[in-house]
């Protein structure tokens, strides 16, 4: 019999981030979430079920993530999905706001892995999250849309620098049942007019595209779309 394999999500007390935890532990993995708030964190562990372990820490501070993750055992597959919305335009600029979400993306993902390096095992998988903004900006997205580009690159440098662990990074469109949108009907309806067949993505085909990333031995520094064709109508 293998040995049971162990993950940690970052991010994972709800959306994405938590079917994705829910997917991992059902298939026998044990499971570690992360969230800003310990109390959701570990209302997700017990929600997950099994010997799921909740722990808080804030990716805007990275310099606390360290001890955070300090208690983590042997890391198979790490995943981040977590994300702030920042609507911020260069004409009203919210410096603390654009100062934030560079720090959760471009530090705080790094400083996991960086505080995580020495735990993981040979064949670890990582998976970052970016977005579809990188390439189809809105109105406010001056940020995001820098922010997933900077994912894209990242996940290559990953993986010419970290050669016995695989990087590769996801960038959904429109995820139409999570929070973030679901309650956006004007979004929604106008994505679905631009979306060959009116399909969009759904947190489902986000896990299963994570799960193959985190699973096939051959993709490495990979920047997957998963969009339905948005914007080819």
């Amino acid at each position: 019999m293998s040995e049971r394999k162990s993950s940690v999500i970052v991010g994972g007390s709800s959306g994405i981030g938590l079917a994705l935890a829910k997917a991992l532990a059902a298939r026998g993995e044990r499971v570690v979430v992360t969230s800003r708030d310990a109390t959701r964190a570990e209302a997700a562990a017990r929600q997950i079920g099994g010997d799921t372990i909740g722990l808080a820490f804030d990716l805007a501070e990275p310099q606390t993530i360290a001890a955070k993750l300090a208690s983590v055992g042997s890391v198979d597959h790490l995943a981040i999905p977590a994300i702030e919305r920042d609507r911020n335009s260069v004409k009203n600029y919210d410096v603390a706001g654009a100062m934030r979400l560079v720090t959760i993306k471009l530090v705080g993902y790094v400083e996991v892995i960086h505080a995580l390096l020495p735990r993981f095992t040979p064949n670890a998988s990582v998976v970052l999250f970016g977005g579809q903004a990188r390439e189809r900006p809105y109105p406010g997205s001056t940020t995001v849309t820098a922010i997933n580009g900077a994912v894209t690159t990242m996940v290559r440098n990953l993986a010419y620098e970290l050669t016995a662990i695989r990087f590769n990074a996801i960038h959904p469109g429109v995820v139409a049942d999570t929070p973030a949108w679901s309650g956006n009907a004007a979004v929604i309806e106008r994505t679905i007019s631009q979306t060959p067949g009116g399909r969009l993505v759904t947190t489902a085909d986000c896990v299963a595209a994570t799960l193959f990333l985190l699973d096939n031995q051959s993709m490495n520094g990979a920047n997957l779309v998963i969009d339905s064709a948005w914007g080819l109508t």
